[in-house]
């Protein structure tokens, strides 16, 4: 577990870091990010693990769990699957808070971006077979649409509901999000068959490094990792100022 831990980037609130979705933003004085300020919010709230990070083991194992060839795709399923289990037991509450429930009635994992693999999506065997808090809740609510759309833009016609929801409120985990197109969609879908508050956990939130001054905020901002702490609940990082 220590080595597991060692390298993880915990997320916190603060200045600079984007007050939706964690990612840090051009200025100082800004609240939101560019592809908050330019996209589409449908969620209640939202919540990443850790930061993804290109070469680092937490980025690494989001790439290898999608590949069937790889040698190391059980491991790194195995490690995705208990850094989601710990969490949710220490934090799934905060979630449903800012949600603005007592709990989610409901888990769905959001399909896979590339239409041919959502029918085997790995993320579903975490969240419907690895992780037991989520596996006695889970449902596949969501899939791809017939329509032609944009790969990676928000579009609220991107997934469909499988069922009507009648209120129910929903827990959508996520494995990365980059700029929240495919979770915002998701929860548009949601919302669309009848869906109440519907909140995401997301377990790496994709940051990249050379951009900006990414680089120093990471080394000066991103303390030891914890599970007693979430990116909701934690401390707010200080301010970061220029070099």
């Amino acid at each position: 577990m220590n080595r597991l831990l060692a390298g993880l980037r915990a997320p916190r609130p603060g200045p600079g870091v984007c007050v939706r979705c964690f990612n840090f933003t051009r200025e100082q004085g800004y609240e939101l990010c560019y592809a908050c300020t330019t996209g589409e919010p449908r969620l209640d709230a939202i919540v990443p693990i850790a930061y993804s990070v290109a070469h680092e083991q937490l980025h690494h194992d989001l790439v290898r769990y999608k590949r069937g060839a790889d040698p190391w795709v059980e491991i790194a399923t195995a490690r995705l699957a208990l850094i989601l289990r710990r969490f949710l037991a220490a934090h799934e509450a905060c979630v449903a808070a800012a949600a603005g429930v007592d709990r989610f009635d409901l888990v769905a994992a959001v399909p896979s971006g590339v239409a041919g693999r959502d029918e085997h999506h790995p993320l579903r065997r975490i969240v419907g077979e690895l992780v037991a808090s989520t596996a006695v809740r889970h449902e596949r609510l969501l899939r791809r649409s017939g329509a032609d759309l944009r790969p990676r833009g928000f579009d609220p016609g991107r997934y469909e509901a499988v069922r009507p929801l009648a209120g129910a409120s929903v827990l959508l985990i996520d494995d990365t999000w980059t700029t929240g197109a495919s979770a915002q969609s998701a929860a548009a879908a949601l919302k669309a068959a009848g869906a109440g508050r519907v909140g995401a956990v997301v377990i790496g939130r994709h940051l990249n490094r050379d951009w900006c001054q990414n680089d120093l905020r990471l080394r000066r901002t991103a303390g030891p990792f914890s599970f007693s702490v979430c990116a909701l609940c934690g401390s707010s990082v200080p301010e970061v100022q220029a070099a």
